[in-house]
This record gives structure tokens, sequence and C-alpha cells, in this order.
């Protein structure tokens, strides 16, 4: 005869008291935001200079007339960062792996590969699109790209794909030599290895500090304005310069805003996912 589970009454009362707990918090935590949002907000309202900050940041005339040009500069954004993200994770992954490679043969291109990951991350990315953007049209070399869209996209991938490789390289270094050792005693090569065994394990690891550069990647597409494409900023910038009015910065901000926040969320929600996978494992 099969016979049924029942909870215990003390269970029962564990349980009752544990969300009783958890409605507790979850109260004391909304009225907490609540009671500091109440208070920013009066203090902003009642401080001497809120009406001209108002009028200059946030008019809503004036939003509606730069927002259109904003939000045309800002699909801009987004299509450098489409065009560099897939681009920068191929060679990020490249780079890691040939750092990665232990025959003495590949010393030149190990070293290669280190070379590009330290001088590259030691250059400021603003400082990088300058050398690009205007190093290169300098050159005057026959076939080189001019325009300053894909100079800037240049930079933004020399520049992330050597953080990008380093997270790689961080995420394939954790994976037990174990994995290695048994992946070769079933007679899979050094690629196969590395191929069905490593780097799946790796890239699933890594996930989130990926993301959070790309997040970072996003942001950082504003800075090929510098180079004069008329993206979200340079569009910003524009009608600030004509208007004497900065609630165009405040919707390029917010339009950037939207798309990190949902990303940044989302990062967060995979290492938490991965938090709960390791301990169910352990």
């Amino acid at each position: 005869m099969s016979t049924t589970w029942v909870k215990s009454d003390r269970q029962k009362e564990r349980e009752k008291l544990l969300r009783a707990r958890e409605r507790r918090s979850r109260s004391v935590a909304t009225i907490s935001t609540v009671v500091v949002v109440v208070v920013v907000v009066v203090g902003l309202l009642a401080s001497p200079g809120w009406p001209s900050v108002r009028e200059t940041f946030f008019s809503w005339d004036a939003l509606v007339v730069s927002l259109p040009d904003v939000l045309k500069g800002f699909l801009l954004n987004v299509t450098i960062f489409l065009i560099a993200e897939p681009v920068i994770l191929v060679l990020g992954l490249g780079v890691a792996l040939v750092r990665g490679l232990r025959s003495p043969v590949f010393f030149p291109l190990r070293m290669l590969a280190a070379l590009y990951t330290d001088v590259f991350r030691g250059i400021p990315v603003l400082l990088l699109i300058f050398l690009i953007g205007f190093g290169i049209p300098a050159l005057r070399l026959q076939g080189a790209p001019n325009d300053p869209v894909v100079l800037g996209t240049i930079a933004l991938i020399l520049s992330y794909t050597s953080f990008v490789a380093e997270v790689f390289r961080s995420g394939i270094d954790s994976i037990h030599p174990s994995q290695r050792s048994a992946a070769r005693s079933l007679g899979l090569s050094h690629g196969q290895t590395m191929r069905y065994v490593v780097v799946p394990q790796a890239v699933r690891r890594v996930v989130p500090p990926l993301l959070n550069d790309f997040a970072s990647l996003q942001k950082d597409t504003a800075l090929v304005a510098t180079l004069g494409p008329l993206e979200a900023l340079r569009q910003a910038q524009i009608y600030a310069t004509d208007t004497f009015n900065y609630t165009s910065y405040v919707a390029a901000a917010l339009l950037f805003v939207a798309l990190t926040v949902p990303m940044a969320r989302f990062t967060d929600h995979l290492a938490a996912r991965a938090a709960r996978q390791r301990g169910g494992a352990t």
C-alpha cells in the first residue's frame, strides 16, 4: 500500500511564519522606498533653483521638439552596437583560444595576443577612437575607410575585444583540468576537447560579465560622436547649442537607460540562476 505524505503541524506552522516574514519584509521595503522617493522629490521641488532646472533640463516642449532627432541618432547607436557586438564575441573568443595554446610553435601567436590585450586594455576608449578616427584617414592608405562611423566602430571593436578576450580566458581557465584529462583519455584531440568540452562550459560561466561589457559598449557608442556622426549625443548637443536648453541631453540619457537597464536586469537574472544551479549541483 502506498502512503501519502502529509505535512506535519510543525511544518505548516513554519511555512506560515516564513510567509508572514516575507510579507513583512516586502512591506518594510516598500514603505522605506516610498519614504525615500517622497523625501527626494520634496527636496528637489522645494529647492530655490528648481524652477530654472525644470525649464532647462525637463522642459516638455523642448522634449517634444528634440526627441525625433535624438531618437533618429539613437538608432545609429543601436546599429553600431549590433554590428560591433558579434564581431567582438568572435574575435574575443579567438584571442582567448590563441592565448591558451600550449605548443611552443605557437609562442609568437600567444605573445601577439597577450601584447594586444595589454595594449588595448590600457588605452582609454575615447583616445583610441581619436587615434583610429583621425589617424587612419591621415595615412591616406588606398582602400582604407574614411567613414567616421566605420572608424569609430573599428575602435570600439579593438577596445572591447581585448576586454572580452580576458573574460573568455578567465572562463576557460576556470574549467577544472580533470575535464581536459577526461576528454583526452576518451581520444579527443586538443581542438575537439576545447570545442566540445571546455568552451561550452566556459561560455555559460561568463555570460553575466559579458552582458555587463556589452551594456558598457552600448553606452560607449556615444563616444563615436567625437568623430562627427549624428548619433544621439551629437543630436542632443546640436539642439542644446541652438536653444541653450539641455532637455535633449536628458532625452538621450533616457533612451540609453531604457536599453541598458533591461540588459542589466537580465544579467542579474542569469547570475542568480547560475548560482542556484551551482547550489543545486553541490
